[in-house]
């Protein structure tokens, strides 16, 4: 049986560690074989790791929901992709073992071609922060132009899409953040920045906006934080979380929690959009396969300013272009 080097686990809540895996077999005919190039390495693999996120597979499992590579297969059914493609994803459930490995085996209808323009390390940190993104942003506030919303942790990756994308559909964008990225969301088109440090930042962002009746919508990508941001929001708004906390509604506020879901044609949309710049995404930290714990360790504590990354160069075929 050939074999494959991966970063995973033998049993939830063991640390990560590399792993020998089986490399997978030729594809299904919906299916291709992606010969993986670079991985992103978020908090939500520590919510796999630990048990807490249905991949759609057990242990021993390679971790990592997001990759970037070149197709190295497709099955016979698969007309829009073929060997040599490249390529990025969001493949879940897993068909076979997750990102942050050699191969990785993805439905051709949750993959999208990378744009040339785009480096491996930032189209492998892509696929989840920007449909999660996307999609609080859509339920939030499906016709954004004129309105006024919250992005509240702009800071992050995720937050950082939620303002881009707010703002390049029309809408008044106001955000909190730390002092140090303040500037870079004010970068990103935001109308004003509010330090949620200060215990007073809901009343200032309502006072901020037309009579001081509050946001429209509100995207929460702070931990822990969408109780508080439900204050900011207009009675009747939309409040829509990614952090697992939805407040209970009030005042006709409609509150959403919002959970990643993979999607091909989407992502093709949105990797568009980032290689003609209406996008943009900061690739903070890189680690090889071998440090994937420490990546996983950083990613969790926010040590990097912006995504973190696995480049697989010198064990996925040739060396990878990191541009």
């Amino acid at each position: 049986m050939l074999r494959m080097h991966a970063a995973g686990i033998d049993a939830f809540g063991d640390e990560v560690r590399v792993l020998e895996l089986a490399r997978p077999a030729s594809p299904a005919p919906d299916e291709v074989v992606i010969s993986v190039r670079a991985a992103g390495v978020g908090n939500w693999d520590e919510f796999v790791r630990v048990g807490n996120w249905d991949v759609g597979r057990p242990p021993p499992l390679a971790l990592g929901v997001e990759a970037a590579g070149v197709v190295a297969a497709a099955g016979e059914d698969v007309t829009n992709l073929a060997p040599g493609d490249e390529v990025l994803t969001h493949p879940l459930p897993l068909r076979h073992q997750g990102a942050w490995a050699e191969w990785l085996v993805a439905p051709a209808a949750l993959v999208a071609r990378k744009p040339a323009a785009v480096p491996w390390a930032t189209a492998a940190a892509f696929p989840v922060p920007a449909l999660t993104a996307d999609q609080a942003l859509t339920d939030a506030a499906p016709v954004p132009a004129g309105k006024w919303v919250l992005v509240h942790g702009a800071g992050g990756v995720t937050g950082g899409l939620a303002v881009q994308l707010a703002v390049a559909r029309g809408a008044t964008v106001v955000a909190t953040g730390g002092p140090s990225s303040a500037a870079r969301i004010r970068g990103d088109g935001a109308h004003a920045v509010f330090d949620y440090h200060d215990p007073e930042w809901p009343t200032l962002v309502r006072n901020a906006t037309p009579g001081g009746r509050g946001v429209d919508a509100v995207v929460n990508a702070a931990r822990g934080g969408a109780a508080t941001a439900l204050q900011t929001v207009a009675d009747g708004g939309h409040l829509a979380t990614i952090t697992g906390d939805p407040p209970s509604p009030e005042r006709g506020v409609t509150v959403a929690n919002i959970y990643v879901r993979a999607d091909g044609a989407r992502l093709a949309v949105l990797a568009a959009a980032l290689a003609d710049g209406q996008l943009s995404l900061h690739v903070g930290a890189t680690f090889l396969l071998a440090d994937a714990a420490t990546a996983l360790q950083g990613a969790v504590a926010g040590h990097a300013a912006g995504a973190t990354v696995l480049m697989l160069e010198g064990i996925s075929g040739d060396a990878a272009d990191t541009k």
